[in-house]
């Protein structure tokens, strides 16, 4: 059904048992799966009367149900696994519907909003409505009051990744900002804030402020505050001000711990070089801190954003085998599907890149390129490979026994020399064989070796080839001995 009617509308939810999908087809029939790790699709039942897609309908998942609720002119149709059934018939009863009232809020605007989203912070009632404008974004809670964005151009906001940002931006900035930039805040950040700035113009009221918070003992409180305010502000000016003040305030503070300022600095410069327009990646704080700078950095390297990757990790000062060396691998293996230089210029390019970082395995560049059937490539790459047993095992893959030979012999191990020995008496006919190894007297001698304790028979045979005489007569009367 879904091949010949099309998808009109789909959306993406999360449930307990993972990432689910729910469609709207062309036949205006519902389906969804809960994982699409495990795709199992399920038809809902039909919505009588349905000849055009609702004019909303969102997916809700609690309790290991989902459910689809859709909106119909003035009906509400709620859809579960056996049924639908109407919610509300009249659009004047929809008032009736919640069983609890957060808010009731006036906007003070008389054009409808372009956007409406519900958003929730994860184990937590805090609860919000995003509501979107043109030019201007509301944030509504469970107060009276509403937090406001000026937008400067007109934006669209989709679950789950921009409205959980605006949850963690606006839950957060009501417990730190708030505090600080409300109108005659009298909160320990903002006495510390307006200290600073007295400060910077030389005037006497720094030093009242100052008097009225260590007065009361709420210095290093202020400090505090000013530090987790920074986090939540977007505007680097702003974060400058408010760190600024924290430094001013820890001055006056005996034994203040640096680390929570140091710790912040840090994440601030690494949110606002991601936020910038050429990276667009918005991450809030709260955000920020729930995906690791691990899963961070692979995002970046999925975007093939590696100079800023790696900046990152050397800013942070991240172990090489944890950042760069990791990042350094994940670009090399791209850089050998490009197919517009030789297989000299991109071997050139990332030994000049790479060098000999730690943790980096040119074996598994190498098998990069072969899967992309850069054979040569993946050999020449080989060649700056330091362990032997790394290169070995892909050179017989790209069936060059041969070379895997000479340079097993050139290792020193003789399990390696012998696990190619092997490989190379399955893979060809016996004289080729024999004729390889007489080239490689090495590989020669510790076949003989293993043949006397393993394929007697066979020992015949390799003096037979080399014309020995002497061994072979020694052969004869061990035999006979026998």
């Amino acid at each position: 059904e879904v091949l010949q009617n099309h998808v009109l509308e789909a959306k993406v939810f999360h449930t307990e048992y993972g990432t689910g999908v729910a469609i709207l087809t062309g036949a205006h029939r519902f389906s969804l799966t809960t994982n699409i790790d495990d795709l199992k699709l399920r038809r809902m039942p039909e919505v009588p009367g349905l000849q055009k897609p609702p004019s909303c309908w969102a997916v809700l998942s609690q309790d290991r149900v989902t459910i689809i609720l859709l909106a119909v002119g003035h009906d509400l149709y709620l859809l579960d696994n056996t049924s639908c059934s109407v919610v509300v018939s009249e659009l004047r009863q929809v008032s009736l519907l919640p069983q609890e009232k957060l808010c009731e809020f006036n906007s003070s605007i008389r054009s409808p909003p372009k956007q409406m989203v519900w958003c929730m912070r994860p184990r937590s009632r805090q609860r919000a409505v995003v509501v979107a404008w043109d030019r201007q974004l509301m944030v509504a809670g469970n107060s009276t009051e509403c937090i406001q964005y000026p937008l400067g151009k007109e934006r669209h906001f989709q679950r789950p990744a921009q409205t959980a940002g605006l949850c963690g931006l606006s839950l957060g900035h009501r417990q730190a900002s708030q505090e600080i930039f409300k109108i005659a805040s009298m909160a320990p950040g903002a006495l510390l804030l307006e200290a600073q700035k007295e400060y910077e113009k030389e005037s006497q009221k720094a030093d009242e402020y100052l008097r009225e918070i260590k007065d009361q003992k709420l210095l290093p409180e202020a400090v505090s505050q000013c530090i987790e305010a920074a986090g939540y502000e977007h505007e680097p000016d702003t974060q400058k001000s408010l760190l600024r003040a924290a430094s001013f305030g820890k001055c006056f503070i005996d034994k203040f711990p640096p680390e929570s300022f140091v710790r912040m600095c840090q994440d601030l410069r690494v949110l606002n070089a991601i936020r910038d327009y050429q990276i667009g990646i918005p991450l809030t704080f709260t955000q920020y801190k729930r995906l690791t700078i691990e899963v961070l950095l692979d995002r970046l390297v999925l975007r093939r954003l590696y100079p800023l990757a790696i900046r990152i990790c050397e800013y942070l000062r991240l172990s090489e085998i944890q950042g760069v060396s990791r990042i350094l691998a994940h670009w090399a293996c791209y850089k050998v599907q490009q197919k517009d230089k030789s297989d000299e210029e991109v071997a050139h390019a990332i030994n000049q890149k790479l060098g000999d970082t730690p943790g980096i395995s040119y074996s598994e560049i190498a098998a990069r390129a072969y899967d992309c059937g850069r054979t040569e490539l993946a050999i020449k790459l080989l060649e700056y490979e330091p362990r032997s047993g790394e290169q070995v095992p892909l050179l017989l893959k790209m069936k060059r026994s041969k070379l895997a030979l000479s340079k097993a012999i050139e290792s020193g191990d003789t399990d390696l020399v012998y696990t190619v020995v092997l490989h190379l008496k399955n893979e060809l006919n016996r004289g080729t064989f024999f004729m390889t190894l007489q080239n490689q007297p090495v590989a020669l001698s510790l076949y003989r070796q293993f043949c006397k304790h393993q394929e007697r028979e066979t020992l015949k045979d390799l003096y037979n080839q080399d014309d020995n005489h002497q061994e072979l007569g020694n052969f004869h009367v061990h035999s006979s001995y026998s």
